[in-house]
């Protein structure tokens, strides 16, 4: 049987996965962090919810009118 390229031996598998390392010296900012809202939360959506709420504007429309049917409790803010 021919070795495919790219194709280890199980131990060397486990020798490279060992020998890497990540440098925190080198690491930097993330540049995608000052594009979110600082008391923003993301949620991640199933697909087929995703299929229909395509913007967060729709979703917090929907969830603000699911609140608004909810009987009130002391815990939760209440949001105009």
């Amino acid at each position: 049987m021919k070795k495919r390229p790219g194709q280890l031996k199980p131990n060397q598998a486990v020798t490279r996965s060992r020998s890497i390392r990540f440098d925190y010296k080198k690491a930097k900012p993330n540049r995608f962090a000052s594009r979110t809202a600082a008391h923003a939360v993301v949620v991640k959506l199933e697909p087929d919810v995703a299929e229909v709420f395509t913007k967060s504007e729709t979703v917090n429309r929907v969830l603000r009118a699911l609140i608004r049917t909810m009987p009130s409790t002391s815990g939760r803010k209440a949001h105009t």
